[in-house]
């Protein structure tokens, strides 16, 4: 079987394997190929660093510590910056785009780009409002350090010490899980776990639970695996020391407020009722499409992905990472735990590691700071070079394939003297192959082998993290119903035994379908020990397979 590469080198199946199983799981795991964009930008800042981590001798002499002399050479790369960023837009067809760039503790440039919506939107400025999506775990790790300097929890303390209900497959992983692991992305737990139960409405309590039957990938502490849900105990465990509500509370007055993010949020409706926010589009090879805001997603994510906000806001959370901890000559977090949330746990390859909230890439001319962030609609960037006093930030109105991460990397290269290196035409050219493969790969079979009757499936089925659905004959497919949050699946026939399941676009999942999400898995009936058709296995668009076993037939 053939296996090309992805950009981080690893194996990628691309044609459809052998076995019926096998096939599932080769579609499972493209499917999840198909979101690395969204969760994570490693696999784009690898191939980049790599390809810049050349020799010291090769590098020119670093420009001035200084703030003065960095700010000069800022202002004298703007218009290289600001022509290079208007052709990557156009070639990913970005609607709109917002660019700060941060130099000690002055905002030295700032621009809007494009428009906030194609269809006779206003100009972008320094005042719209973006989804950031995981450039929010950042300011979820600041407040647990927070927390720490106040003496309401430690580092080290044992999550099951907060939350007793906390468990997860392993019994000594259970007890060993400490607070820094939460964010830390070294579970051990598969990439994007039980990210199928947000996108069909599952709330944070079922998400947490969900954890305890999942099966480990690798050893705890040793392999980086991102994931989102783990940090929505991070943030229960944080309101909990605070004595809040919940995270968000701690958000605003620990951060948002002494910041004077005036203009940043955390739910879809304070979005859509700001004056001057940016409209979502999703990225396709014919061009970027409008996506509506759901609550669902990113804003279930809490602490994960769920902050809007502003260049200008965006510009002051840099100054404050820049300043150690300091805004404006008050302190809100110690330098020794804001150090700790950028000191690397656990690494993604030789140049990356993972800190807590924040990715640290070596170069010889220092270490980049930085992390990415992804919405269906949105595509964001912050990123410093600590040693330098230099921050950029980059926010856009178009879902994450990769643009903001590599033009920030250019600009780091520009404005430390680097060498030249067109990472934005590279990036387009890989989303293109990747998203043709893709769409490729879930068309169906030109020679389908016949599907069986759809009755004798139909019955109810129950698995312990979606409990229980289920199944009824619909005309030429079947359709499945989760009970515990009433989303529907169209699951229709696609070869054989195997059914493509579609989200319906019904109450509060439309806007989610209107996301642009189709097909986001794939069923398989399956026969039991006792060689009855007892089993329902969801691939799922995470890479992992749910198994539901059937309780009865239909009555």
């Amino acid at each position: 079987m053939k296996r090309p590469t992805n950009s981080r080198g690893e194996s990628v199946v691309i044609i459809i394997a052998s076995s019926q199983s096998d096939r599932i799981a080769s579609v499972a795991r493209l499917q999840a190929y198909r979101r690395v964009w969204g969760v994570f930008l490693s696999v784009l800042m690898i191939a980049a660093l790599a390809a810049a981590n050349l020799p010291n001798s090769a590098w020119a002499v670093e420009p001035s510590k200084t703030a003065a002399a960095m700010e000069d050479r800022v202002k004298a790369l703007i218009p290289e910056v600001e022509a290079y960023t208007a052709s990557g837009m156009k070639g990913f067809d970005v609607p709109g785009l917002a660019m700060g760039i941060v130099a000690g503790d002055k905002l030295v440039y700032v621009k809007g780009f494009g428009v906030r919506r194609k269809a006779g939107g206003a100009p972008v400025d320094t005042r719209t409002v973006f989804q950031i999506g995981s450039n929010s775990k950042a300011f979820l790790t600041t407040t647990m350090a927070i927390m720490v300097d106040r003496g309401k929890l430690r580092w080290d303390d044992r999550v099951v010490d907060f939350d007793p209900e906390f468990q997860l497959k392993d019994p000594w992983v259970t007890r060993e899980f400490r607070v820094f692991d939460l964010p830390a992305q070294r579970s051990g737990l598969p990439p994007d776990v039980n990210v199928m139960l947000t996108l069909l409405d599952f709330d944070e309590a079922a998400l947490i639970r969900s954890l305890r039957h999942v099966e480990p990938v690798s050893s705890f502490r040793t392999t980086f695996s991102y994931t989102n849900i783990t940090h929505l105990l991070a943030g229960r465990i944080v309101a909990k020391a605070a004595g809040a509500a919940d995270w968000n509370t701690v958000l605003r007055q620990e951060l948002l407020d002494p910041l004077g993010m005036k203009d940043s949020s955390y739910t879809a409706k304070a979005i859509e009722a700001a004056a001057n926010h940016a409209q979502g589009y999703r990225w396709t090879l014919e061009g970027t499409i409008e996506v509506p805001f759901t609550p669902i997603f990113p804003y279930h994510y809490g602490g994960a992905g769920n902050i809007n906000s502003t260049l200008e806001d965006m510009a002051r959370w840099v100054r404050l990472q820049l300043g150690s901890g300091t805004f404006e000559g008050r302190r809100l977090v110690s330098k020794e735990n804001l150090v700790v949330t950028r000191t690397p746990k656990v690494a993604v390859n030789e140049q990356i590691s993972y800190a807590l909230g924040w990715q640290i890439s070596q170069t010889p001319n220092g270490n980049i700071v930085w992390h990415g962030g992804k919405t269906d609609g949105f595509g964001s960037f912050v990123g410093m070079v600590p040693d330098r006093n230099i921050g950029i930030i980059i926010l856009t109105n178009e879902g994450n394939v990769g643009f903001p991460a590599l033009l920030a990397l250019w600009m780091f290269d520009r404005i430390l003297n680097n060498p030249k290196r067109d990472f934005v035409a590279d990036q387009l050219k890989e989303a293109k192959t990747g998203f043709e493969k893709s769409t490729r790969l879930f068309a169906k079979p030109a020679s389908p082998r016949p599907f069986p009757p759809l009755a004798p499936l139909a019955g109810h089925f129950v698995h312990p993290s979606f409990g229980e659905a289920v199944v009824t004959p619909d005309g030429e497919a079947l359709v499945m119903e989760l009970q515990a949050t009433g989303a529907k699946l169209k699951l229709e026939p696609w070869d054989g035994d195997i059914f493509i399941a579609r989200l319906m676009p019904t109450g509060r999942f439309r806007p989610i379908v209107d996301l642009g999400v189709t097909a986001i898995g794939f069923i398989q009936f399956q026969l039991d020990q006792e060689g009855k058709l007892n089993l329902l296995r969801l691939s799922a668009e995470d890479g992992q397979a749910y198994e539901f076993r059937r309780l009865h037939t239909l009555r």
